[in-house]
């Protein structure tokens, strides 16, 4: 049997290691303006678990494959049962490599979904948006008042 190619940055994983993609749907906000994107990010075996438990999520569905299927040494391939609009997240590649990880360490995860099949049973909701670029601007009224004996030796 012969074995499967590994990756520079990642020894300890092969093209053969189980991993799930989801698409999620996302917002950028331009201009003062919201737009929604679609995304594709991969799912580590925690999120995994608690997403089919039912919890809202933005993932309209996820994809179980293995990891020779959407990274060719440091190539992205976006697979075809992904819409073409689509986009791949931040950092995808350290990102899924990470979530290759936790799936070796947790194998009953991967019985949530068999690899080449799509799961689409998510409580999909777009309720609390997730805004990709949102920047946090850190006010006055954002400081903690604290007791007047807190920094004083007694």
């Amino acid at each position: 049997m012969p074995t499967a190619a590994s990756y520079p940055n990642a020894p300890d994983l092969t093209t053969e290691d189980y991993i799930v993609i989801g698409l999620a749907t996302c917002f950028i906000k331009e201009d003062g303006e919201v737009h929604q994107v679609e995304v594709i990010e991969p799912i580590p075996s925690a999120a995994l678990e608690a997403l089919v438990k039912g919890i809202p999520t933005s993932y309209k569905f996820a994809w179980a494959t293995t990891l020779g299927n959407v990274v060719d040494g440091d190539t992205l391939q976006k697979p075809t049962n992904f819409p073409q609009t689509a986009q791949f997240s931040d950092e995808f590649l350290q990102r899924t490599i990470a979530a290759a990880r936790t799936y070796k360490r947790k194998e009953n995860a991967k019985s949530l979904i068999p690899v080449g099949t799509t799961y689409t049973d998510f409580q999909y909701s777009t309720e609390r948006k997730r805004v990709l670029n949102a920047s946090r601007v850190v006010t006055k009224e954002d400081n903690v008042k604290q007791h007047s004996h807190t920094h004083q030796v007694l």
